[in-house]
């Protein structure tokens, strides 16, 4: 079997992560870890050394479509230049009629500049016939001229395993062509325009990310339901942020495969200047015109797993988070 080459790039990070270990940097090691899994590479201590080995599971060729068996095998857009207003991106796995419900949402009431990048992440037999359909649909009127300004509405991408929740949000963040990225969960309907005032909020420079649901904490442990306005994270129901700065602050941490804490661990990576550096702000918008149904990835798990995973979850914000009460906007 021939051995595979490990990239350059993969090779550097792993050799910066070795130094920062040894400078007992474990945010910026972690941050390393984060990126060579990314890739597509997994990392094994070894003392003072490493050792990479590939990760994930292979791509696979179906006729013109590929499914892909990891994030960093997904062509990224990140150096293109932006196009139109945002782009939402939603997660596809078992619950159809959920999908078909937020995109006719959608459909109906967001921009035409607004597009819309669906990850099919190995989905059930009756999600991935509807999105079959939808694909070709989109490939339909992509190839006919009719997109505005050439940009393709829809786009779906798809995934040869469940590859967990962190992996298959940074596979429609690395297809996200609008300037503002939206994670919308399907449980989420839009009932208006809900793009345009979030879109708008981004242009402040001082807001990293926004959205309809924000949490506080005043010590980094517990989190609580607060009112419109600055919070300290923003709930993964719906989180705006610029495209350009997931190339520049992510990938996602892809060990978080349950989707539970992951929208707070990300809202601090987004509005992180640094211990002493400036914070910058998560914003709750008040009257977004979204409607909340029941959350089937919550309700889906029984009380003990889902607490388990809550908490392994939790444990990765401790990890990188622990002591920056200075990124809290009413800490103690």
């Amino acid at each position: 079997m021939t051995r595979q080459r490990i990239p350059e790039e993969v090779l550097s990070a792993a050799h910066a992560r070795a130094r920062a270990r040894e400078a007992r940097q474990w945010a910026e090691a972690d941050r390393l870890r984060a990126e060579i899994e990314a890739a597509g590479w997994r990392i094994t201590d070894r003392g003072t050394d490493f050792a990479l080995t590939p990760a994930g599971p292979p791509d696979v060729a179906e006729g013109d479509r590929i499914r892909y068996g990891s994030s960093a095998s997904v062509p990224p857009r990140f150096d293109e230049p932006a196009i139109g207003l945002a782009t939402v991106v939603l997660l596809a796995t078992d619950w159809a009629d959920d999908l078909d419900r937020t995109l006719a949402g959608l459909r109906t009431f967001t921009p035409v500049e607004t597009s819309i990048v669906i990850v099919a992440e190995a989905p059930t037999a009756e999600q991935d016939a509807r999105l079959r359909a939808m694909d070709a649909e989109a490939a339909e009127q992509d190839a006919s001229g009719s997109q505005l300004r050439g940009m393709r509405r829809t786009e779906v991408v798809w995934t040869s395993e469940r590859l967990g929740h962190a992996a298959a949000t940074n596979i429609g963040l690395r297809r996200a062509i609008g300037p503002v990225v939206i994670l919308l969960d399907t449980s989420v309907e839009p009932i208006g325009d809900f793009v345009t005032p979030l879109a708008r909020a981004m242009e402040d420079p001082t807001i990293a990310v926004a959205g309809g649901w924000g949490i506080v904490s005043g010590d980094l442990r517990r989190f609580e339901d607060a009112p419109p306005g600055e919070v300290d994270a923003i709930e993964g129901y719906c989180q705006a942020f610029r495209r350009a700065e997931v190339a520049s602050r992510g990938p996602l941490d892809e060990h978080f495969r349950f989707y539970r804490n992951l929208d707070i661990w990300w809202s601090l990576v987004l509005r992180d200047g640094g211990e002493g550096g400036q914070r910058r702000r998560a914003v709750s918008l008040a009257d977004l015109p979204l409607r909340r149904h029941d959350h089937r990835a919550y309700t889906s798990v029984s009380d003990a797993e889902r607490d388990r995973q809550s908490k392994r979850n939790f444990y990765r914000i401790l990890d990188r988070f622990r002591d920056r009460r200075d990124l809290l906007i009413r800490p103690g």
